[in-house]
């Protein structure tokens, strides 16, 4: 049976204990795959889902709507419920924002099952792009480290009976493109260059490297 809330064995890795970071980093979302990517690293969170409206401002490409829209997500949150965590519940959000891209059109989350499947369509056989940008605030001096990584993703070219499977999954709800690499969308994907974990919704490398570093240097 799957989990399908820890992240499958290619992206599972030793556990960092990143123990001196001491207040739980406060997640702008309630995705189930970007909390399990915490936990991965060992890293104590509490989840504010950031509430904003996803409509892409005109004129941005794919890269410059991912980054908006953490950075948006980032800056809507103002500290965790008391209790959650501490009574500050924390001194860093951190937020995030997938979106599909092929040929100039950017395909967010699907709306419906219909939707969906003319996604799967349009990508089966196919190059798309990924992008996810993380976006990493300091509460404290409002200070916001934000960064973008894309990836390529090859579909397979998918029957119309493959399709109905996925869809018949209820994978697609909640998922850009329509679709999860982590979990059994992955039978629909041949390659992918990059890093997984980012199509997954979260770079880990990048979030470490961010984290050890911290926004002006905040934790080390």
């Amino acid at each position: 049976m799957l989990n399908h809330t820890a992240p499958p064995a290619y992206f599972q890795r030793p556990r960092a204990a990143l123990s001196w970071l001491m207040e739980p980093i406060i997640l702008a979302s309630e995705s189930p795959r970007r909390r399990a990517f915490l936990e991965l690293l060992g890293l104590p969170f509490v989840c504010v889902p950031a509430m904003i409206d996803e409509t892409p401002e005109p004129g941005l490409g794919a890269r410059e709507v991912a980054l908006d829209l953490a950075r948006k997500k980032a800056l809507a949150i103002d500290g965790a419920p008391e209790g959650a965590g501490g009574a500050f519940g924390g001194r860093l959000v951190l937020a995030a924002d997938t979106v599909v891209a092929l040929e100039g059109g950017i395909f967010g989350k699907p709306a419906s099952r219909e939707e969906a499947a003319r996604m799967l369509a349009l990508f089966s056989g196919r190059r798309h792009e990924v992008i996810t940008a993380i976006a990493l605030r300091d509460l404290r001096d409002g200070g916001i480290d934000l960064r973008a990584v894309e990836c390529a993703v090859d579909f397979a070219r998918l029957s119309g009976a493959e399709i109905d499977w996925y869809l018949d999954t209820g994978e697609w709800r909640g998922a850009a493109g329509g679709y999860r690499l982590q979990e059994k969308g992955a039978c629909l994907i041949e390659r992918v260059l990059g890093s997984p974990s980012a199509v997954a919704g979260l770079p880990l490398r990048e979030l470490f490297v961010m984290l050890r570093a911290g926004p002006r240097g905040l934790l080390i």
